[in-house]
This record gives C-alpha cells, structure tokens and sequence, in this order.
C-alpha cells in the first residue's frame, strides 16, 4: 500500500490492486480508479493478524475464509514480512511502530487526516475486499485502549431488560422506525413496531417497498425508504461485503446507499403516501445501515434509539462482526477501523444530504457533535444467554432478548407439506433465505447427496437463491416456498442456513442443533456464538460449502449432547421477551417529549478534536 503524503497536502490518495481512494480536504467526491465517484464503500470484511509467537516461521496472509471459521481455535498468522519470521529486535522495533500508529489512531486529539495517514501504515486493502491489519502479539491493550469506557468488574443483576422492568410510559408519540436490510432485519421491528402501537402510539415503519405488504398485514404505517434488499443482498454476496471486487461495480452500490439516505427525512417528515394524513414525528428509531438516521435525528431535534442485531459499540470482549481478529488486543481497535472505513465510504454522500435536504452546514472532520451525540442509546436484539453483554458497555446500552414476531398461529401449511412430514422421521431444515445463490445446481446436488448419505430427511427452502432445482423428484426431500420459521423448525431435527439473525434466534428458539454457512457481514460472528455455545459445528463459509464439510456437520448435529446443549439454551430463552425488553429500553431511555421547534443550522467547526468511534452512534456510555 503506498503511503499517504503529508497531511499539508490538499489531498491524499490510498490505492490497492484496483482500488484507489481519494480522501480530500475540502468535502468534495473521491474518485477511485475507474472514474467513478466514491470513497470506500459502506460494508466490508476486516482481517486482523498479529505473530504467531508459538510457530517457527510466520505463514503469511491469513486465508479470510479460514479466519472466519476458527476465529477463536486456529494460531494467528501474520502478514509482517511474509516470508520468515523477523528477529527479535526487529519484530519489537515493528511492534512498537504499529503500537504507535494505532495509538495515534485512536487518540481523539489527532485530526481526521493524520489519523487516515496512520491507517494507510498498517492496514491493506485486498482484492477480495478484506483489509488487513497487523497487530503485535505483544501489544500491550492500553496502546490500542482511548476515551472513557465505563467499565465495571461486578456481573450486573441483569443482563437485559425484560418485561420486569416497566418504566413509565411516555404520553402518545409519532414513531418512525428506518429499517434498512433484508426480511430478517425488518421482521424484529415488526413485532416490537406492533406492541408500541398497542401502547398507543402510532407507529410508520420506514423500509423497502419490497416488505410494503408484510409492513401494512402487522397492522403498521408503511413509508418507502429507497434501496432494493435483492440488489444490497446480491452485491454483498459476490463481494464478500459492500467493497467491490472490480471497480466498475462501485456506482452500483453507492446508488442504493444514495437512494437510502436521501429517503429519510421524507420518511420522518412526509404525509402518509396512502392517507395523506399528516405524520409529525415525536421519535426515531433506526438500524445503523440507515446511515444518515443520526443526521435527521439531529436537524429536526428529535430523540433517537439505536436498535440492532449485531454488535455496534466498541468492546474487548469479541470483534466487530465485520472483521476477523486473531487477538483480543485487537478487538477494540476492530470497530474503530470499520467505523473509520465506513466513514470514508459515506462522507460524500452525507454531506450533500446536509447541506442540500437539511440545510446543515457538512461534516468536514468528523467532530463528535456533528455525528451521533455519545447519549444516543442502544439496544441490541439479541439472547444474553447467546452472547452477555459485555461489561465495558455502560448503562445507555441494552441487551434486550431476541424480538420474535408470532407468525405460526396464523399460518396454515399447505396439505401436502403436512402428509410429508407425517410420513417418515423429522427433517434437517436447509435454506439460505433472502440471499442470492451464485452457484444454487452445484449447492442443490450437494444437499441432496449429504441428505442421502446421512440417511436423513430435508426440506429445501427456495429463498431467493433458487436452491432446489432437482433433476428428478427426491421422496426425502421437500421443496418449499414460504413458510414462518417459528413454524417451521418446530417440526425439524436440525437446521442449516446463513447465519441471519432472526433465522439463527428461530432455530436456537425451537431447540435445534444448527450449521451456519456464512455468506459475508455478521454471519461468521453468529456462526461462532453458535459453535461456542455447543449447539453446532464450526461455520462453514459458502465458498468451502461441500459435501464432506456438509455431511461431517450433519453428523455433529445428531449427536444427542448437542441435542441437549440446544435445549438447555432453548429453556434459557423461554423467559425472555426480546420485544417487552426492547419497548421497555426505548421508554427508559426517552427524553420526554418536548416542544417542536424550527431546526436551526449547526455553525462550522473545524478544529481536529473529534471521536471516530462516533460516527455512527458508537460512544461508549
């Protein structure tokens, strides 16, 4: 990776392979090498590698697949010197430059541009869209450890919030919730979209006009956000995340991020497209891929939640799912390097949104106060039986269960799936969902083989990827279309699929042993929480998906101790209410509702003290 000039510089350019970056003082677009307009593009995977000190030679680069399978069982590698291992006094004077750099890095104090500088020193893009990121295996954690975590050694009574915990309820408010992803991010908001309107307020859930339909059938306001889920979905899936393989693919992407972030403040502010009955917004809640949600937030000083279904805020305790790290030294310095990265993807396009939407004045350095203010909670929607919340989150973050919306009492499964499941033992569930399948004959025959060697039974769920296209008609095999999870794996032995949130809560709820094939973002994280739980197999990345690898994880999964570890997390579940806790976390935290007033502009700063944790909601608090 060449290195950045001078800071003084008007501009600084950071290449690799095919992509170049320009990162300008003065707000204006980058250009990457192809000509088109873009920084780094919002979603990616990070590798993070320190010196295996327990080997005689280093290996090299860390195979990202590899990497995101044994995440926490298989020896670091490094990238330092790629050939043998440096001497010792070479290898400390390299760690404690990298030492420096990431503690410059990190320090609130060091502009933005001088902070890409120390970036560009240790991290490198590949083509393959995984950046790494060198980390000595004796850094010390405080050398990558800035800012003020509230950190507290005693284990808190409770770990979520849960219906026990009713604050008092605020007067009726207007609610706008901006959902951004596929159906298994939309659905948890759903449901907890569904009991704040049985408190009274009224609720617009603001998403792809894909799941128009499935907004309006809960009973919910529906607004459109731009974007299209099968374009996010079929982009990530062949680039491994949102940073593309071959330049010309950038403009794609960064059209549905444009067209996503321009459609919020409509979605806030806007009468109902279907009523015209006029929409005054009290509250937001958003998932973090909204992207501009903190900047609406702050033109028309309304309060904002932050939900989500993976990790977000900086910890020691696990890496951001969109990174791979070896180390736990690294772990926190993870988020702030994908925090800083998506920055650069997005600063553009944000900064016209400011200026020409919402008549504020642009984010030039990234100031804590023009991104989201370190009060703005967090609740996170997931099992605090799967994974605790970590004890350096402070008291304005929340684990607040998984949020499950009740589908199976309404449904009714078509004749024939019933006769089919009545007629021999229960299934093996495998799907891969919303996600586009690149090669779905070759996956199709592998199910099948593994099915019929391991002399089990499956159900092939279409998804959007096409899967079950069979030469012939299989008798223990079932293609099915549509069908609700919380439905649907009651009536399974064991589950295979990508590792979505919602669908990876689903099988855990309903007690099955469950094989995570992981396409790209968080799904390598759920795939690990799972394997360290007992309840399956280490992940299998789609690109290593194959029938040895397939049958070997159907075999782990019929071993009745993993049968048993997958109940005992199901008994642990059963008193959770994921959605109680999540209305219970947005009550605790409101403000109160106060009166409107005219959004005035923000005046310019340009002094370099600034929080990059920040970008997009992550203070500690």
């Amino acid at each position: 990776m060449a290195e950045l000039p001078e800071t003084s510089r008007r501009s600084s350019n950071v290449s690799s392979g095919d992509i170049s970056i320009e990162i300008s003082g003065d707000d204006s677009n980058a250009t990457n090498s192809s000509g088109c307009s873009t920084d780094v593009p919002v979603d990616f995977d990070i590798e993070i590698v320190g010196e295996d000190d327990n080997s005689s030679e280093a290996s090299g680069v860390t195979d990202r697949s590899s990497a995101g399978q044994n995440m926490h069982s298989e020896a670091s590698t490094s990238a330092i010197d790629s050939g043998s291992k440096l001497p010792k006094s070479r290898g400390r004077r390299h760690g404690s430059k990298l030492a420096l750099y990431a503690a410059r890095f990190l320090d609130e104090k060091v502009p933005f541009r001088k902070k890409i500088k120390f970036l560009n020193q240790v991290a490198n893009v590949k083509h393959d869209g995984t950046v790494q990121f060198d980390v000595p295996i004796d850094m010390k954690p405080h050398a990558l450890d800035f800012g003020s975590p509230v950190v507290s050694d005693e284990v808190p009574e409770k770990e979520h919030i849960d219906s026990a915990d009713v604050p008092e309820l605020p007067p009726p408010l207007q609610i706008v919730m901006l959902i951004v992803g596929t159906r298994g991010d939309v659905q948890p908001f759903v449901a907890i979209g569904k009991r704040l309107q049985a408190d009274g307020h009224r609720v617009r859930l603001a998403t792809h006009s894909n799941f128009k339909d499935f907004v309006l059938n809960a009973g919910l306001e529906f607004f459109p956000l731009g974007g299209d889920p099968k374009v996010l979905a079929g982009y990530m899936v062949k680039n491994k995340g949102f940073l593309p393989s071959v330049p010309s693919e950038i403009p794609v992407q960064r059209q549905q991020i444009k067209e996503i972030i321009f459609s919020l403040l409509p979605a806030c502010v806007a009468d109902d497209p279907d009523t015209n009955v006029k929409f005054d917004v009290d509250a937001i809640i958003a998932n973090p891929p909204a992207y501009g949600h903190t900047h609406v937030s702050e033109a028309l000083k309304v309060p904002l939640h932050i939900f989500f279904t993976m990790p977000w805020t900086p910890t020691s305790e696990f890496p951001h799912p969109l990174s791979r790290v070896k180390q736990q030294v690294g772990y926190r310095l993870s988020y702030h390097i994908v925090d800083a990265l998506i920055w650069l993807g997005i600063r553009d396009m944000i900064n016209e949104f400011r200026k020409k939407k919402l008549k504020l004045r642009p984010v030039t350095y990234l100031r804590g106060n023009y991104s989201t203010p370190p009060d703005v909670p967090y609740g996170y929607i997931w099992s605090p039986h799967l994974v605790p919340k970590p004890k350096d989150w402070g008291p304005k973050i929340d684990v607040v269960g998984f949020c499950f919306l009740d589908l199976a009492s309404s449904y009714e499964p078509p004749e024939s799936l019933v006769k089919w499941l009545e007629g021999g033992q229960k299934p093996i569930y495998i799907g891969f969902g919303s996600l586009p399948v690149q090669e779905p004959e070759r996956l199709t025959q592998i199910i099948v083989q593994a099915l019929e060697k391991t002399g089990q039974r499956g159900i092939i769920n279409k998804g959007w990827g096409g899967l079950g296209n069979l030469a012939e008609p299989k008798d223990f095999v079932y293609l099915l279309d549509n069908c609700p999870h919380d439905w649907l794996f009651l009536q399974c032995k064991a589950v295979v699929h990508h590792g979505g949130a919602g669908t990876t809560a689903a099988g855990l709820k309903a007690a099955c042993p469950t094989t995570i094939v992981p396409f790209f973002g968080d799904q390598p994280f759920w795939g690990e929480r799972v394997h360290a739980r007992g309840v399956g197999p280490a992940p299998i990345p789609v690109e290593e998906f194959s029938l040895e690898k397939l049958v070997a994880a159907i075999n782990f999964m019929l071993d009745p101790e993993v049968k048993t570890c997958a109940v005992e997390l199901a008994k642990a579940m059963e008193g959770e209410d994921g959605v109680a806790g999540a209305v219970n976390a947005f009550y605790k935290h409101f403000p109160g509702k106060k009166p409107k007033e005219e959004p005035k502009p923000v005046p310019a700063h340009h002094s370099g003290i600034f929080s990059i944790r920040q970008c997009f909601g992550h203070g500690l608090v």
